[in-house]
């Protein structure tokens, strides 16, 4: 019970350290990044929108009435879009900075960096290692949920299969969030995994919430960056077997 705790406590502490000094530049740049992108694909589809309700009521004076249909619904197009697809979106556009992000976090909380991390890299070669990671986790993750749709398929087990992928998810998200601080130390993906799969409890609760906040709308803009240094502090605290990493944490 404990360990479940965890997951949601620490993910509200992620949030509270995104406002530290020498984390908060790290959090910017990828938000506004995501924010620019998504205002964009927004203001282009209202423009063309109101192009064409433009054009129809300049030819057909009788469908005036249409703009008060297609307004509301371009509404709840767009909210769709942003709330379906900001995750795949924004983990690609922030995953360069998350490694940043990580080491910052790591360097707020412990009075020393562990010595194993990893030197500062430049961004080109973060933005290489980023998309090298994500790739292994599109793989990873592609290869086990394409069987996992046929549950819905199968009697009765399609009653337990929306329980299933919400853990398959949880795990997942934890995955995604957890490789960055383990990275910085050198950790690869199949260990991430091995070393999770010994927390199971810590890891489905850390990344269950993280799936329940990534549902609500615009919270869902810091959801992922707070992810990032809940991972980090769950890491250093909670998982991370060598005292040598662990150096006094600032409470």
């Amino acid at each position: 019970m404990n360990a479940l705790a965890e997951g949601p406590k620490n993910l509200l502490a992620g949030f509270k350290l995104l406002s530290k000094p020498g984390v908060r530049l790290y959090v910017l740049i990828p938000f506004m990044l995501n924010s620019l992108l998504f205002s964009s694909i927004i203001f282009f589809g209202a423009h063309r929108l109101s192009d064409m309700i433009d054009w129809l009521t300049s030819n057909w004076t009788w469908t005036e009435w249409i703009s008060w249909l297609l307004w509301p619904l371009f509404a709840v197009i767009a909210l769709t879009i942003v709330f379906f697809c900001f995750s795949i979106l924004a983990n690609l556009i922030a995953a360069p900075f998350n490694g940043f992000l990580a080491q910052a976090v790591a360097r707020h909380l412990l009075d020393t960096p562990p010595e194993q991390y990893r030197e500062q890299t430049t961004l080109a070669a973060e933005i290489l290692d980023a998309f090298k990671s994500e790739s292994i986790k599109l793989i990873y993750f592609l290869v086990r949920s394409i069987p996992l749709l046929f549950l819905f398929f199968i009697p009765v087990i399609q009653v337990i299969a929306p329980f299933i992928w919400f853990i398959f998810g949880a795990w997942m998200l934890a995955l995604e969030y957890m490789e960055y601080p383990m990275g910085n130390q050198g950790i690869l993906f199949p260990e991430v995994r091995a070393t999770l799969s010994n927390k199971r409890a810590l890891t489905l609760s850390f990344g269950g919430s993280v799936m329940v906040l990534t549902m609500i709308p615009v919270l869902n803009f810091l959801v992922m960056p707070a992810a990032v240094a809940a991972a980090t502090k769950l890491w250093l605290e909670k998982i991370s077997t060598d005292s040598e990493t662990i150096i006094s944490v600032q409470k």
